[in-house]
């Protein structure tokens, strides 16, 4: 069953990348006690992640701080490919979330089946607004779109 609005976001730990490598940060700090704008997509250096979806969060990044605590990129890679992805794209106001086992992305039902492609279990490009660990707005592209999970769509829904 996929996540929907007035659902919460399933207590799970991923990775980020830090200074000294890999490191454990649970759904449950990223999402806590704060407004979270998070957005996830089918791979990192993917060109449409990289040439569009990514960019317009990261142009956009402090306009949606102004309304938000944290901007969170989800993709099912690893925290290596997120952190390296994330200083190619100058993302440093952006938390770079390492799905790897697309273990948040099964628990939110937003697998999508890129096996076709190459890419396996990846997750659905989508972009959702949680308030202290509960969706209150989830916007799921439809297959080969993007336009209502985009840094500015999400802007007119903050």
């Amino acid at each position: 069953m996929t996540i929907a609005v007035g659902d919460k976001i399933p207590s799970l730990t991923l990775k980020t990348m830090g200074a000294d490598g890999p490191q454990d940060i649970t759904t449950d700090e990223l999402f806590g006690g704060k407004k979270v704008v998070m957005f996830a997509v089918p791979g990192a250096f993917t060109p449409g992640c990289s040439m569009t979806h990514l960019p317009g969060y990261v142009v956009n990044a402090d306009a949606i701080l102004e309304k938000a605590d944290r901007i969170v990129c989800l993709s099912v890679n690893d925290a290596f490919v997120m952190g390296a992805w994330g200083e190619a794209q100058n993302a440093e106001k952006i938390t770079m979330l390492a799905d790897g086992n697309g273990e948040l992305t099964k628990a939110m039902g937003t697998e999508l089946d890129g096996s076709g492609f190459g890419l396996g279990t990846r997750c659905k490009r989508l972009a959702m607004i949680v308030d202290d660990g509960t969706v209150s707005h989830l916007a799921i592209e439809p297959p080969g779109e993007m336009g209502i999970s985009t840094a500015e769509a999400i802007l007119e829904e903050l």
